[in-house]
């Protein structure tokens, strides 16, 4: 029997600080800065920087950039508001971008 490694995490791909657990993926069918981005519903190990509005592919939104706690690199962003009705699951979700991650536990 294969030993078990623990939770699957994605951890920021500059210092492998953990960020996500793979179990909080919402969803990988959104658009970060660089491509490709996966919606969470939890994120750890980060520091969320000052709130600011932008328009996004999906309409206005209140964000915050979020940064490893570590590094301090850019990995995504956090929805603080959304102003569209059909937007609102998104607010308190956590933006990471693919390319900013890697896979650990896998």
């Amino acid at each position: 029997m294969a030993e078990s490694l623990g939770p699957r995490l994605y951890s920021c791909s500059y210092c492998r600080n953990r960020v996500s657990l793979h179990d909080d993926i919402i969803s990988k069918s959104f658009q970060g800065r660089n491509g490709r981005a996966f919606l969470f519903s939890h994120a750890m190990n980060i520091t969320v920087g000052p709130k600011e509005d932008r328009h996004l592919l999906t309409g206005l939104h209140t964000v915050a950039d979020i940064y490893c706690a570590d590094c301090r690199e850019v990995l995504g962003w956090k929805y603080e508001r959304a102003y569209e009705a059909s937007q609102k699951y998104k607010e308190g979700k956590f933006i990471l971008e693919k390319a900013k991650l890697v896979q650990e536990n896998w």
